[in-house]
């Protein structure tokens, strides 16, 4: 990226350093949401809607914050979308009551929406070569899942979880005064009032955005899922306590965070579709062998029974969950390099609707997996639903896109410049 100017410097790294903050709020309850469990003897459906209640906000509200960073320009509304989000991240410290959580929860959703703000911000301070990276840096922010799993559990071990919130609060406060300190605004960015909101939705048309969002609901929507559950399930699944799961939980949602940069990078060098068919084929290997339950197996013979264990120790498990969260990483950069090749004229509106169904993969799946666990009482069920649906996403992307360009039509023109390599 050379000829970079100071000013975009300081956009893409008060951006990012916004979004990390923003999405370590957004999964405050992957590690709350535990002692908060115990306190109101939630069951496994229950805490699985607690810990995606704010997902949902943040995803619903991404289409409008897409639309209106497209109309507005992307520093004001994502300085103005942090400040509303301070009060309720306080006011969860004083809540009570299930239902208290989850109202406050709604509101505090609202940070994870900051993504199609900032991924339109940035992508437009640079030259169409280089927007995957940009917007690979921005992604990085994701890494503030990881961040609530370091900060989190070491307040509540040293203060009890009702200090996680309060600290959260003061700094979405402090950071989003940096953040209009230090970004920028330019005036081209702006669409205004020639843009109508016919004009923006009218992409929900277009079947090709449906398709992004399939696949974006598994790189981000089973990240943030994953992100929200792997702390409960290594306590469940491997018997560790909050610090240690938290810790092991953080070896998917670091790489899973800071490694998307790189993913723009090798989506700028060889296009977008090759670097996502191989994150969605190795994800579907890796899931495979999370999806095998403990089991113990008995055979008789001649000589007697023979006891034999099935399972994944936690050492080969994180190690896969390790893998999928540098798959997922690179995944998510490269569908958002997908957007800025083919929807460069109104970014944000087409990343606010790929980010909100992704965002709603994030809400849903973490119900699912409190429901397949409870109906089940097989904690690697979470993973057979995961492998299910990565499966769709490799069948589709075979016959829209692979099959189009063997048959020398139809192809995209990342795919065509790629060979159809996959």
């Amino acid at each position: 990226m050379a000829g970079i100017s100071s000013k975009q410097i300081q956009v893409v790294t008060s951006s990012t350093v916004a979004f990390t903050v923003c999405f370590a709020v957004w999964m405050m309850f992957a590690v709350i949401g535990i002692p908060i469990k115990q306190s109101l003897g939630l069951n496994e459906t229950q805490f699985g809607l607690l810990a995606a209640t704010p997902v949902l906000t943040g995803s619903l509200i991404r289409l409008p914050l897409g639309m209106w960073t497209d109309k507005f320009g992307g520093r004001i509304v994502f300085f103005i979308l942090m400040l509303s989000t301070v009060v309720p991240i306080w006011l969860i410290g004083e809540a009570t009551k299930y239902w208290h959580f989850l109202v406050l929860g709604l509101f505090v959703g609202a940070a994870g929406g900051s993504f199609s703000v900032g991924i339109a911000y940035c992508a437009r301070w640079f030259e169409k070569k280089n927007q995957g990276f940009a917007m690979g840096i921005f992604g990085a922010g994701n890494s503030g899942a990881a961040l609530t799993k370091f900060v989190a559990p070491a307040l509540v071990v040293a203060w009890g979880w009702t200090m996680v919130p309060k600290v959260y609060a003061i700094a979405m406060l402090v950071t989003a005064l940096a953040f209009w300190f230090f970004s920028h605004t330019d005036p081209s960015h702006v669409q205004g009032k020639s843009v109508t909101v016919k004009d923006q939705l009218a992409a929900l048309r277009d079947p090709n955005v449906w398709k992004l969002c399939q696949y974006y609901s598994i790189v981000f929507g089973g990240y943030v899922a994953l992100s929200l559950w792997m702390t409960k399930y290594y306590i469940t699944e491997y018997g560790f306590g909050i610090e240690v799961a938290a810790l092991l939980a953080a070896c998917f949602s670091l790489p899973g965070g800071v490694l998307r940069a790189m993913g723009g990078w090798m989506s700028d060098k060889w296009g977008a579709h090759p670097v996502t068919w191989w994150v969605m084929l190795l994800s579907w290997v890796c899931l495979f062998f999370l999806s095998y339950p403990q089991t113990d197996l008995v055979i008789r013979t001649t000589k007697g029974e023979l006891a034999f264990h099935i399972g994944l120790n936690v050492w080969v498990f994180t190690a896969l969950m390790f893998t999928i969260g540098i798959a997922w990483a690179i995944g998510k950069a490269s569908v958002f390099k997908y957007i800025s090749d083919e929807y460069s004229h109104n970014i944000g509106v087409i990343s606010g609707i790929v980010g909100l169904v992704g965002g709603l993969g994030g809400f849903l799946l973490p119900i699912m997996f409190g429901a397949l666990v409870d109906l089940t009482g097989v904690n690697s069920s979470i993973f057979m639903l995961m492998w299910g649906i990565t499966l769709v996403s490799l069948v589709w992307m075979y016959w829209t896109e692979i099959v189009p360009q063997r048959r020398g039509a139809g192809a995209p023109p990342e795919l065509a410049a790629a060979g159809g390599r996959t």
